[in-house]
């Protein structure tokens, strides 16, 4: 795994066909997909919820269906 380093949180390489790297510091999710460079930052994300995207056998599809447009 390779890690990168944004505004002070840690990003991890994630294996996913949309998602390229997350990082999450208990309030704060980074989110970037294969598709950008850009990193969205999704504020409020309980741990259940981050904890749910790592182990989703579709990252893609459980961040549009518990993350996107539910987050800022």
């Amino acid at each position: 795994m390779s890690r990168g380093i944004i505004r002070g949180m840690s990003l991890t390489l994630v294996n996913s066909s949309s998602i390229r790297a997350v990082g999450y510091d208990g309030h704060t999710l980074a989110v970037q997909f294969h598709t950008s460079d850009t990193v969205y930052e999704h504020h409020g994300v309980p741990y259940s919820v981050y904890a749910g995207l790592i182990q989703a056998a579709s990252m893609g599809a459980f961040y549009n269906r518990h993350i996107r447009g539910r987050y800022q």
